[in-house]
């Protein structure tokens, strides 16, 4: 029952994944449009909006897969070169305002990854860490190996993890709102947050068998980690 609330979940943030996804497509042809003069810069921001489109038809991809009740595309993967191949798009995605910053840590194991689900994944944190600086600032993305003695999964400690952190300097989070971000459809955005994009990021947390954690405080900022279980091959 779990696996199929994690399911639902995960299929319903699609949506909004894509809707993010259109958002950056939008904003690349609009400054295309603005830049009409600058045949270069045209270029840069369609070959941006291209990008965007690709990546819009792999989520659709995905959820057509969910709808046939296919499994997730695990692959054994990278986690550094997973979040460096996405690099690009995530700055794209987090806005000329801000700056992103990328702290990979070095000997990170291998861990079963979705990669298009995990690329949707960040780019939601990217974005809810994005509007949490209106007046701009600084995110990093960084990754390091984790090994605790109390496993969040149950099995016997201790475990490996391969963790991808999300930091933002934003304006941070009481805890009573804290203790309600990932309840289905809680938004602090008003009419343009569904209050799905963490929810749909734990849910494919989950069905990869791994954690979220978030930690924040009123003016200090938020702090996301996912962390991905490791095998004993890898670990």
């Amino acid at each position: 029952m779990r696996r199929l609330a994690s399911l639902g979940e995960l299929t319903g943030g699609i949506a909004h994944d894509l809707r993010n996804i259109l958002a950056i497509v939008d904003s690349g042809l609009r400054l295309a449009e603005r830049k009409a003069d600058q045949p270069e810069s045209v270029r840069a921001y369609i070959a941006a909006a291209r990008e965007g489109v690709e990546r819009g038809v792999e989520l659709i991809s995905q959820l057509l897969a969910f709808a046939n009740r296919r499994e997730l595309d695990l692959q054994m993967r990278d986690l550094n070169a997973c979040v460096s191949s996405s690099a690009p798009f995530l700055r794209y995605g987090a806005g000329p305002g801000v700056r992103l910053g990328f702290e990979l840590g070095s000997d990170i194991p291998s861990c079963l990854i979705d990669p298009t689900m995990l690329e949707a994944a960040v780019l939601n944190l990217v974005l809810n860490a994005r509007d949490a600086m209106p007046g701009g600032g600084e995110i990093s993305i960084g990754t390091e190996r984790l090994v605790e003695t109390d496993s969040v999964s149950g099995r016997p400690g201790p475990e490996t993890y391969a963790v991808l952190r999300v930091k933002d300097q934003g304006c941070g989070m009481t805890q009573d709102v804290l203790e309600k971000v990932l309840d289905p459809f809680f938004t602090t955005k008003g009419e343009d947050g569904t209050g799905m994009g963490l929810v749909q990021v734990r849910a494919f947390m989950q069905m990869v068998g791994g954690d979220l954690r978030i930690a924040s405080e009123p003016g200090t900022g938020t702090t996301v980690d996912l962390l991905f279980p490791c095998t004993d091959a890898t670990a």
